[in-house]
C-alpha cells in the first residue's frame, strides 16, 4: 500500500458454485462477484455485491479492515461488514472479522481467520496454509489447506469441526496493475455440516468441487 496516497482496485469474480464455511448456499449454478475497495496506508473500505446466475439471490456487503504489523513476519488485521442478502429469503447480518498470518516463511504461510456474526450470534474460525511458488516473474500456484470450526455460526445444533478444503489457485500478472487468478477448490463436510444435513433430511453428497476465474485491476 502507498504512504502518501490511495491505492483503488476493482474486481471481478465468478464461481460455478457459492461455497462458504463448507456449504453450498445456492441451489443451481454459481454467482458472480464485483468489489471496489480504496487502500490508505494500512485501511480498507471496500464494496461487494454478488448475483447468482440461474437463481434469484443477490448479496451485497460493505465493510471497513485495518492491518497492524505486529512484528516483522507478524499481521493482524481487523474488520467489520455489513451483509445484505435478498433471496427466497430477506436476511441481514454484521460481522466482526479478524485474520493473524505468519510471513516468516515464503513457502508455508499459516492463517487464522476469526468471523463474529451479531444475527447469529456464533463465530467461525478456519485454519488454513497457504504454499505460494513463484514459477516464473508472473505466474505464481498455491495449494491451499483450510480446516473450518462452527460455533453455532453457521448451524446451532454442533458445535465443533465443520469442514476441510483444500485446493489449488493460479495466478498471473498481466501487467503492473492487472491479474488474472483461476482456483480449483474441494470441500470436504464435517460432523458439523453432517448433523445439519440429518437434522434437514438433505439428501445427496455434502462434498463440493467447484472453480472459479478472477480478475482484479488497482490504479
Amino acid at each position: 500500500m502507498a504512504d502518501d496516497q490511495p491505492i483503488m482496485a476493482f474486481d471481478v469474480a465468478w464461481n460455478d458454485h457459492y461455497i462458504s464455511q463448507g456449504r453450498n448456499n445456492l441451489a443451481n449454478g454459481g454467482i458472480v462477484w464485483g468489489i471496489a475497495s480504496v487502500a490508505q496506508d494500512n485501511l480498507v473500505a471496500f464494496a461487494i455485491a454478488g448475483r447468482a446466475t440461474q437463481v434469484h439471490y443477490i448479496e451485497w456487503n460493505a465493510g471497513l479492515e485495518y492491518t497492524l504489523q505486529l512484528h516483522d513476519e507478524v499481521d493482524l488485521s481487523l474488520g467489520y461488514q455489513r451483509v445484505e442478502c435478498y433471496g427466497a429469503e430477506r436476511t441481514s447480518d454484521n460481522e466482526f472479522f479478524s485474520s493473524l498470518t505468519y510471513n516468516g516463511i515464503r513457502w508455508l504461510v499459516p492463517t487464522i481467520n476469526y468471523t463474529f456474526a451479531t444475527e447469529a450470534a456464533g463465530y467461525f474460525v478456519e485454519l488454513s496454509l497457504h504454499s505460494p511458488w513463484d514459477i516464473n516473474e508472473r505466474l505464481t500456484l498455491t495449494p491451499y489447506l483450510v480446516h473450518g470450526v462452527d460455533f453455532q455460526y453457521s448451524s446451532e445444533q454442533h458445535n465443533g469441526a465443520n469442514h476441510v478444503q483444500f485446493g489449488l489457485e493460479a495466478l498471473y500478472q498481466l501487467t503492473a496493475n492487472l491479474t488474472v487468478s483461476a482456483q480449483l477448490s474441494r470441500t470436504i463436510a464435517l460432523e458439523d455440516i453432517k448433523l445439519q444435513a440429518r437434522t434437514e433430511n438433505h439428501q445427496g453428497s455434502l462434498d463440493t468441487t467447484y472453480t472459479g476465474v478472477h480478475i482484479g485491476w488497482t490504479f
